[in-house]
């Protein structure tokens, strides 16, 4: 991929009515993107947000995790959802009734390479059965007066690279964008993303394509727009523990300055309300277990990182989360070595 960078002189995306504020997209990530994550996301510069990936079969959605998925109470529009599954009847009711509850964008995966999901004839195992693609797309997009957007990879293997395709049969069924990760079914998170692909199916569609795979920092969000010539970048990894990613590719991409990074105060204060988010939305309970894996992103970068986490992971009490991101900001290695008060 080409060293050059060149600012984005395009205008900004569009989801059907939906103006993006910038170029920088979180990634729809299952047990990631719940409402905290995605509010703080979007109060720290994302132009959009996407939901945690909902199961199309509505009698599942009695259960507390489904109905913690389906909640976006609060949260400013466009609201965008995301749904999986591998029926196209099943899949149009789903967006209908996401619709009917709050949803203004619904997104279909046909990108996620978990087994448990490819397993059933959905995410991104549905890249192999072309006829089926199509299918689902004119369901879903018949059902609902909302806009309809696609994730997906290149395809399901390096020998079954459809990518082009499939965005074809995107564009000819009505849907409004497509995200594509550069990487096939079959690499998983292994190996690096490539770029080729989505660039060519930038080139061979006319409608918004959002880039996304590894990009981890302003500068490599800008090279990859370069190089694909993509409307967006699709920010997922690169956001866990560091949700001031969109700030700093948004002020990187309209003024070619790199922000400065928070400092750790700015850092404890932003771990501050995603810690009060999460102890509110799922109760103190399930809330103090559930930002463990959120501070481990936090902390994953930071020297002695596992003595850090460690650390945090035997902590039983909201007020005892706090204390230790206090702490954190003003000595952690002695954290790390002793634990200081923060248990």
């Amino acid at each position: 991929m080409s060293t050059h960078v060149s600012s984005p002189v395009t205008p900004l995306p569009r989801i059907g009515p939906y103006a993006l504020p910038n170029r920088a997209i979180l990634a729809p990530m299952a047990g990631v993107t719940d409402r905290p994550f995605r509010q703080l996301c979007r109060e720290l510069g994302a132009g959009l947000v996407v939901s945690e990936m909902v199961t199309a079969d509505a009698r599942l959605w009695h259960t507390r995790k489904s109905r913690q998925r389906l909640d976006h109470a609060g949260e400013p529009g466009p609201r965008d959802v995301q749904i999986a599954g591998g029926d196209p009847e099943m899949l149009a009711e789903a967006a209908r009734l996401n619709v009917a509850q709050g949803a203004e964008i619904v997104d279909i995966n046909m990108g996620c390479p978990a087994k448990k999901v490819c397993n059933k004839a959905a995410g991104s195992a549905l890249l192999r059965d072309e006829r089926l693609v199509a299918a689902i797309l004119e369901s879903v997009v018949a059902a609902v007066d909302v806009p309809v957007t696609l994730k997906i990879r290149t395809g399901w293997c390096s020998e079954s690279r459809n990518g082009i395709r499939v965005a074809q049969l995107a564009e000819a069924a009505g849907i409004q964008a497509l995200a594509v990760h550069g990487r096939t079914r079959e690499q998983r998170y292994r190996g690096d993303a490539e770029y080729d692909t989505i660039a060519a199916i930038k080139q061979a569609v006319s409608l918004p394509v959002f880039a996304n795979g590894d990009i981890d920092s302003a500068e490599k969000a800008a090279r990859v727009l370069d190089y694909t010539k993509a409307d967006a970048v699709m920010i997922g990894r690169g956001a866990q523990g560091n949700p001031w990613i969109f700030r700093e590719i948004e002020h990187y991409l309209r003024t070619g300055d790199t922000l400065a990074r928070p400092t750790p105060a700015e850092i404890a204060a932003v771990m501050h309300r995603h810690l009060e988010a999460l102890h509110t939305f799922y109760g103190e309970h399930m809330g103090v277990r559930i930002a463990r894996k959120h501070v481990g992103w936090y902390l994953a970068t930071r020297p002695q990182a596992a003595a850090l986490r460690a650390r945090f992971n035997v902590l039983e009490q909201p007020s005892a989360q706090h204390r230790f991101v206090d702490a954190l900001a003003y000595d952690a290695p002695a954290l790390a070595s002793n634990g200081s008060n923060a248990a």
